[in-house]
C-alpha cells in the first residue's frame, strides 16, 4: 500500500490490528460488490467528496483513472452529491481535479 497517505499508513501499522481488520472489510465489500471496479471507485469518490474526506481523494481518483475513468466521470461522481451537501463539495472537487491531472504522486500533501 505504497500509494496511501502517511496518516493511513500509520493507522494500518499502529492500530493493533484494527487497520488491518478495516482493510479486510473494505476488500470484502469490493469483492462482493455488484458494481464493476471503475464504478465502485467513482461511488467511493462521491462519498469521500460529500463527507469532505479530502485526504483519501488523491488515492481513489488515481485508482479510478487507472481503471479507465475519465475526468468527466470523476467530476460527475463528485457533483452527484451536490444537491444534498451543497457547496461543501467545492474543495474536494478541486482536490480531485488536481489529483487526476497530476502525474506527480508527491503532490499529495499527506503522502
Amino acid at each position: 500500500m505504497n500509494k496511501v497517505t502517511n496518516d493511513f499508513k500509520i493507522f494500518l501499522e499502529e492500530s493493533n490490528g484494527v487497520g488491518q481488520a478495516f482493510m479486510s472489510t473494505v476488500m470484502k465489500i469490493s469483492k462482493v460488490s455488484a458494481l464493476d471496479s471503475k464504478v465502485h471507485e467513482l461511488a467511493y469518490i462521491s462519498v469521500l467528496a460529500a463527507l469532505q474526506m479530502e485526504s483519501g481523494l488523491p488515492f481513489h481518483v488515481k485508482q479510478a483513472k487507472e481503471l479507465g475513468a475519465s475526468i468527466e466521470e470523476v467530476k460527475s461522481a463528485i457533483l452527484v452529491g451536490m444537491p444534498l451537501v451543497g457547496l461543501r463539495i467545492s474543495a474536494p472537487f478541486a482536490t480531485a481535479i488536481n489529483a487526476y491531472t497530476s502525474n506527480d504522486p508527491s503532490e499529495n500533501p499527506n503522502a
